[in-house]
């Protein structure tokens, strides 16, 4: 379980660490591990999102791709049974961002060791809330599985501090309210509060909504552990670029 965490740290030394986010199946399906294994090259976390229908935290981009992976057919089984079936040896720790609905479709009985076979080291769900995620992250802490948790500007801070200790893996900073795909302005007052947010949490602390470009990474270095590339990533794959120079370009000198 302490992967995820010894991963940012391990990365920390050298600036932020980056986790990167990707659609699975996304922009084809027969494609996916060879991007999958370009971003987990060149990142130090990958975050691989799978496609729901009607999700509550994407913006448009995130949005578009996850519709074009449903249409090809693209669910959380077959990206257990792809992962499972790649040989592994991604160099970056993989987690799976799924909102809850695909998870009690799978089953939470059979998901954590479906998800230990793939190779999965943590889970992040955005529509389970701290008050309901007991079974979830019992059943995923007895395969050696973090879940990771959300904290947002607007929580209060008795709130943050209960978040942070329950989080495995890293605490999930968001940098605004709203939904992804936004550029992040990150005024004074979201980087105090991301500095008392890292100050207070037990594992790494990773911001994310909006990060977008270098300066942005540069300006979050003090203040966090690492940050959270989503939409960007997804529309550099979307017109073909190349994802890991892309991401090795967000890479900034230490805080």
């Amino acid at each position: 379980m302490n992967r995820i965490a010894d991963a940012i740290r391990q990365a920390r030394s050298d600036g932020p660490a980056i986790v990167a986010y990707l659609t699975a199946g996304y922009p084809r399906r027969d494609a996916f591990l060879a991007t999958l294994r370009a971003v987990a090259a060149a990142a130090d976390v990958v975050e691989i999102g799978v496609p729901f229908s009607d999700p509550m935290a994407d913006g448009l981009t995130i949005q578009r791709s996850s519709r074009i992976a449903l249409e090809q057919g693209v669910t959380l089984a077959w990206l257990l049974e792809t992962l499972s079936g790649s040989g592994g040896g991604f160099k970056a720790p993989l987690l799976l961002m799924s909102y809850l609905n695909p998870l009690l479709a799978f089953g939470l009985d059979a998901l954590p060791a479906a998800a230990r076979r793939a190779g999965i080291a943590g889970f992040i769900v955005p529509d389970l809330p701290l008050e309901e995620c007991d079974d979830l992250k019992g059943a995923l802490a007895h395969e050696g599985i973090a879940l990771v948790q959300f904290v947002a500007p607007t929580t209060p801070a008795a709130r943050a501090a209960r978040l942070c200790a329950a989080s495995g893996g890293f605490v999930y900073a968001l940098t605004m309210n709203g939904v992804t795909g936004k550029d992040a302005a990150l005024p004074e007052a979201t980087l105090a509060w991301l500095a008392g947010l890292r100050a207070m949490s037990p594992v790494p602390v990773c911001a994310g909504f909006g990060i977008r470009k270098a300066g942005q990474v540069a300006r979050l270095a003090s203040q966090v552990d690492g940050v959270i590339v989503g939409s960007a990533l997804v529309e550099v794959i979307e017109r073909g670029e190349d994802p890991g120079a892309f991401l090795r370009g967000l890479r900034v000198s230490p805080g």
